[in-house]
């Protein structure tokens, strides 16, 4: 099970024992979905916390936990002598999740257990997908495929971004998705915005528009971003449309096992960079995709992680120009033994609607 995995790497991290609390490593590590709960993983064996709403649940979820059921305001006491219980003497802890509140409340109970702060301890494991979470990723991205077809027949002059977006969210609802993100309309001048969400600005005849989407399905997201064309483009919008594509493919392509993110980058931003637009593509290239939108590892000009087979990532290379508009193309890839498969099917061509 995945919490054998993490107890191997205790040592590493000078602990003796793991609190988890975040949403989503609690997810990957024991399988319980609750919104309230904390992981204890010794070698000494395997604790879930959680209050009465979720005690059958975590029974039912949780294999090889047992179950721990907390009485009211007694939450981080009950946590750590569930540690002592186990012989907990450093109990690591999720550093970026846990609040100065949280900390000073678990060390007010640890009795003389010493909290040790860790990073991306559980995110470590979570960056390469087992067969079946990759096959949730497929089902996401094939549902994303058909939600892209669902968009170029609704999308018209005189629609507002908003009201694209709305359409979007009522098609995954019914399609059994749930979005992942605030969906990115960005039609106009408003396409220079990397993260310009919906608005209320009504998508005109002749603009780009950038649609960034993704949903969840069976808990693992999708991310896909495509920008088409309201109408014939013009020159400089193919011009620029031509580039970033140049990019994205040099992306994929360059997206192999053994490469650092920072390589893969690089083999990407050259095509901006080398007709003049590096200044307009500020950004990584891409991200890793799982249980969460944003994951490790990144596509970007600083990061050293090495690619391996099984890690889900995304290429989306842009260019925003302030007062003209923007491009960005984007697909998800997981990465094999040989290549970089492409999850999407949808085209990347530019569409003129």
């Amino acid at each position: 099970m995945r919490a054998d995995m993490f107890t191997a790497r205790l040592d590493g991290y000078g602990i003796d024992g793991m609190l988890v609390t975040k949403e989503q490593n609690r997810v990957y590590l024991s399988g319980f979905t609750g919104s309230a709960g904390a992981l204890l993983i010794t070698r000494a064996g395997y604790i879930l916390v959680t209050d009465f709403r979720y005690t059958e649940q975590a029974g039912q979820q949780a294999q090889g936990f047992k179950v721990v059921t907390h009485g009211a305001g007694e939450f981080y006491k009950c946590v750590m002598e569930e540690a002592k219980k186990l012989g907990v003497t450093r109990l690591g802890f999720e550093a970026q999740e846990l609040t100065v509140e949280q900390f000073t409340s678990y060390e007010a109970v640890a009795g003389g257990i010493a909290l040790v702060a860790t990073k991306g301890a559980v995110e470590k494991l979570r960056v390469v997908k087992d067969d079946g979470e990759l096959e949730k990723i497929r089902k996401a991205c094939r549902l994303t495929d058909r939600l892209f077809d669902h968009v170029l027949g609704t999308i018209r002059p005189g629609m507002s971004e908003k009201q694209l977006a709305m359409e979007m969210e009522i098609w995954m609802i019914k399609n059994g998705m749930s979005s992942s993100f605030d969906t990115i309309v960005a039609s106009g001048v408003r396409g220079a915005l990397p993260h310009g969400r919906a608005s209320e600005k009504l998508m005109q005849k002749g603009e780009l528009v950038t649609i960034d989407f993704g949903g969840f399905f069976d808990r693992y997201t999708s991310d896909m971003t495509r920008t088409v064309c309201i109408g014939k483009a013009d020159a400089r919008q193919k011009e620029i449309y031509d580039i970033v594509l140049a990019s994205q493919i040099a992306g994929v392509e360059a997206a192999r096992a053994g490469l650092t993110g920072k390589e893969v980058d690089s083999k990407a931003r050259v095509m901006i960079e080398s007709k003049g637009y590096g200044q307009y593509f500020g950004h990584g290239l891409g991200h890793g995709v799982g249980l969460e939108v944003h994951e490790e590892p990144r596509f970007s000009v600083t990061d050293e992680s090495v690619i391996e087979p099984g890690m889900v990532i995304s290429v989306e290379p842009g260019i925003y120009i302030p007062g003209w508009g923007g491009v960005r193309i984007e697909d998800l890839v997981v990465i094999t033994a040989a290549d970089a498969e492409v999850l999407y099917e949808s085209p990347k061509h530019l569409i003129e609607l």
